[in-house]
């Protein structure tokens, strides 16, 4: 099948990429070695709970700020419910609990209370902060990474606030700690912003470039932390939605090993399972370190440039707790998400972040309990190659993480219903985030902005976006840069790219906190609920107990049913579609069945997405 454009990787990146080239009536092929898109964003099952399995506090869906996300679903023209938390988080710092507040000056009066010696000096730091923010990144909204803005559009921006530009541009080759040091003389307060760019990009204050800080210690703020109603599996879902309806393929279990080269140039992609896959434009949308050590011979590069992307220093690597608690452990006043800094002199492993979503979202479990995710990192030396020894050091992670909740939580061991850890060898082997680095190249100096990967490589048909790029980490800035490849893509193609316009129709729904179960689908008709509702029940299995080693990707049909993409559901089911008595089979192999509980309607949900009968009378 011939396609236009070729996306590797079906991380939030490459996804955003994908779908928008799809909008533009494009033939897009996403490869993606999970069996499920979303890369570090979406979520895995244990019986009847849902957890996140990576990315979930999300930023960008504002109404102002740095607001990717919600500008690329009113582009796609997608709805998506989104809850808006109250806090954006929570610091638990030296027996004190810092509430970040959305509300930038209450913020800065809550820190001064910790603070109290550099109570002019918060208030003088935020508003200047601040106002720059407002400058440079809400009065002008541009979601083009710093290589591929223009510079015309710049010059107009800079034009309006040209004292706030030239401040902003001086910040470019410094520290964090060198913007800090204008405003703040107390080494303890340097302490605690140590902390939070350990948090926002990995990276002290000192490695933090002062541009990047500038932005995130405000940022957040203006625009708000999210999470997508019914769990990140609809944030990804939504955009496959869109590439699968505008005629794209998901190419899913399907690993790149490396890119065809012909006349000197990419020309397409080979698979792990030798198939071969061309197109004349491809995307790349993973790490730099994959890039240049897999995907490209090195006859095709040079020394040094395989020599640089060696030298890119990761961020480190990470461990994750899942469990599931007893509601009454966590206290009302618990933030749905609280950073646990044990020891303000250094970045240990008593720094952790943990995730309690299930706060705000009432759909992750039941009623009586709580999801408590907690990630942070490790410094550990993870092997798999002995079982034993690894599942051992597995066992006492977990009960090291458990440790460190109970001090914020007492009595949170004894309450543990559920608990499993990821350690960076499950991360690399689910993301391929070589050696668990979750955020890629670290943000610091000497490896920030423009000595990361561009958006456009010395080919002019091999274009990058994702964590590696020069927009780095998080979630609105990987999204950005999906967008950003995307227009690339499309000025070469001499189509019209995606622009931010006054008075867009917004397709972003705030909805009620706590959300419930009984919200889910409210906007759908009532036949679709019903079907969405038991396709959500599906426990998308690592290994399916269905189908089993058959290839109808029943778990992929419920997926996108459970989303609303009943286009992408239909062509996945079209791919090998069975008879009547072989899907009553797969409902008799359903997990649910084999635990004696009801079966996933599996032969009603076929039924509905293809409008024919799959009965057996």
């Amino acid at each position: 099948m011939g396609y236009d454009v070729i996306v590797i990787g079906g991380g939030l990146a490459g996804l955003t990429a994908a779908s928008l080239l799809a909008k533009r009536h494009l033939k897009v092929a996403v490869i993606e070695k999970s069996y499920n898109p979303g890369g570090s964003c979406g979520v895995f099952k244990r019986g009847h709970v849902t957890f996140d399995q990576g990315s979930a506090v999300l930023y960008g869906f504002g109404e102002k700020g740095f607001n990717a996300h919600r500008f690329v679903f009113n582009c796609l023209e997608e709805p998506i419910d989104i809850i808006r938390h109250d806090l954006l988080y929570c610091v638990n710092y030296e027996g004190k609990r810092i509430r970040f507040w959305p509300d930038v000056e209450k913020f800065a009066d809550e820190l001064a209370q910790v603070f109290p010696q550099e109570r002019d000096n918060i208030r003088r730091f935020y508003r200047d902060m601040l106002r720059m923010y407002q400058h440079v990144m809400v009065e002008t909204p541009s979601y083009t990474s710093a290589d591929e803005t223009d510079g015309k559009a710049a010059l107009k921006s800079m034009l309006k606030h040209p004292v706030s530009y030239v401040r902003f541009l001086g910040y470019l080759n410094k520290s964090a700690k060198s913007l800090l040091e204008q405003y703040f003389g107390d080494p303890e307060i340097f302490k605690f912003f140590d902390k939070l760019t350990s948090t926002y990009c990995y990276a002290t204050v000192e490695e933090a470039p002062a541009v990047l800080a500038a932005v995130m210690f405000v940022d957040n703020h203006v625009g708000g932390s999210y999470y997508p109603a019914g769990s990140t599996l609809f944030l990804p879902g939504k955009l496959e939605k869109v590439i699968e309806e505008n005629g794209g393929d998901m190419l899913l279990e399907r690993e790149a090993v490396s890119l065809i080269f012909e006349g000197g140039k990419p020309a397409g992609v080979r698979l792990l399972c030798g198939d071969e896959v061309k197109a004349p434009i491809i995307i790349y949308s993973g790490t730099v370190w994959n890039l240049y050590d897999k995907l490209i011979d090195p006859k095709y590069t040079t020394l040094k440039r395989r020599a640089w992307a060696k030298r890119q220093v990761p961020t480190y690597p990470s461990v994750v707790l899942y469990t599931v608690v007893d509601k009454n452990i966590i206290p009302d006043d618990t933030a749905p998400i609280e950073m646990l800094v044990g020891n303000p002199e250094k970045l240990d492993e008593s720094e952790v972040t943990a995730y309690i979503l299930s706060i705000d979202d009432r759909t992750l479990c039941a009623q009586d309990e709580h999801t408590v995710i907690a990630i942070g990192p490790t410094f550990e030396k993870w092997d798999r190659s002995d079982k034993t020894v690894y599942r051992s050091q597995k066992q006492k992670e977990q009960a090291r993480l458990i440790s460190v909740l109970e001090r914020r939580f007492p009595g949170f061991g004894s309450a543990v219903r559920y608990a499993q850890v990821a350690t960076p060898c499950t991360i690399e082997r689910h993301t391929m985030k070589n050696g668990g680095a979750v955020a890629g190249p670290k943000q610091m100096l000497g490896q920030h902005m423009f000595k990361r990967l561009h958006i456009r490589t010395r080919w002019d048909n091999l274009f990058c976006c994702g964590e590696s790029t020069v927009m780095g980490t998080g979630t609105p800035t990987v999204t950005t840069s999906g967008l950003t490849a995307a227009n690339a893509v499309l000025k070469k193609l001499g189509k019209e790219t995606f622009v931010y316009r006054e008075k867009m129709t917004d397709y972003v729904r705030l909805v009620d906190k706590p959300f419930t179960r009984g919200r889910l689908y409210e906007t759908y008709a009532k036949k679709e609920q019903q079907m969405m509702r038991q396709a959500l029940r599906c426990r998308l299995c690592e290994h399916p107990s269905c189908a089993r080693s058959e290839e109808n990707d029943i778990r992929g049909i419920m997926r996108r049913v459970a989303v609303g993409n009943f286009a992408g559901a239909q062509k996945c089911w079209l791919k090998n579609p069975v008879d009547p008595l072989r899907l009553e089979k797969y409902e008799s192999n359903c997990v649910y069945s084999l635990e004696k509980e009801e079966a996933i309607p599996i032969r009603e949900i076929i039924s509905f997405i293809t409008g024919t009968s799959t009965s057996m009378e």
